[in-house]
């Protein structure tokens, strides 16, 4: 198996043909054929479902096209990043962040960026479990900011703090009258919440289940900005990070703290272990360990 095999694999599968992968890759159809042909025989196994006249992969076939997917933008990074060493051009970094690490983060930006001019940082909203997963394994990212803990052979997540969650609900609310809230307060409220696959959604309904409340969940969101303003124009509750709403403009809509549960959680640095990480990588990991310690 050679990394032209697994190149053409990814080209036909993409190009959904093997005539418009032959004319993408500028080799012929019968040697485009061949080559999958011989890869198929090499490991022993059917990679394509000629039987039906969409061409598809078997179940084996898509393990070894997500794998090969990935290898190839392993390369096309290792290359970039030598051409980039070879060129003295400027440094670049990417992160994938959470909302709430908007009230530190740009304090640590500062810092590197009085030692390093000249570096160009993309930061990206990397917010459920699955996506930071596949913006570090395919170096989207170089690491990730989150609340979501992963830890696997390939991945290692190092705890940075801890944030509380609070209670947001519109200024008019009935209960806006009191100073703390439990989770039986919030029994039945309409409710605003993370949608599947994010860490604080599992943590508020954990809160829900242990107080035996019932979860009237009316409204899904991706990012707290936008249960802020449905909160704001009186369409429902929600519970947040603390430090998210510190940052927003409090007089919009009513926090309260949760007095019966203490509803928290951990957030992380993740990077994938295997990954080489240039040295600008190294130090902004080491000055964000260092502002949480």
């Amino acid at each position: 198996m050679d990394i032209n095999q697994l190149k053409y694999l990814i080209t036909v599968v993409e190009a959904q043909t093997f005539t418009n992968a032959s004319d993408i890759l500028h080799v012929s159809q019968p040697s485009l054929s061949i080559a999958i042909k011989k890869l198929e025989n090499h490991l022993g196994l059917m990679l394509l479902d000629r039987s039906k006249r969409k061409l598809s992969l078997t179940k084996e076939g898509r393990i070894l096209y997500l794998e090969a997917k990935r290898l190839m933008n392993q390369l096309d990074y290792i290359e970039d990043e030598m051409e980039r060493l070879k060129k003295e051009g400027p440094l670049e970094l990417s992160i994938g962040t959470i909302e709430s690490a908007n009230h530190w983060l740009p304090k640590v930006l500062k810092i590197i960026k009085e030692s390093y001019e000249d570096v160009h940082i993309q930061l990206l909203d990397i917010l459920s479990l699955d996506e930071v997963k596949n913006a570090l394994l395919n170096y989207r990212i170089h690491f990730a900011i989150t609340n979501q803990y992963i830890n696997t052979d390939e991945i290692k997540s190092t705890f940075l703090y801890e944030e509380h969650l609070v209670v947001l609900m519109p200024n008019d609310h009935p209960m806006r009258n009191k100073e703390r809230l439990s989770i039986v307060d919030l029994n039945n409220e309409p409710f605003i919440l993370c949608k599947e696959g994010f860490q604080t959604r599992d943590d508020i309904k954990n809160a829900f289940r242990r107080s035996s409340s019932k979860l009237n969940i009316h409204y899904e969101i991706e990012r707290f900005e936008t249960a802020c303003r449905l909160v704001e124009e009186g369409l429902g509750i929600t519970i947040i990070p603390e430090k998210y709403v510190n940052r927003a403009s409090n007089n919009r809509f009513c926090v309260r703290y949760v007095s019966d549960q203490d509803i928290k959680r951990n957030v992380y640095l993740v990077v994938d272990k295997k990954r080489y990480l240039p040295p600008i990588v190294i130090k902004f990991m080491e000055q964000i360990f260092e502002y949480h310690k």
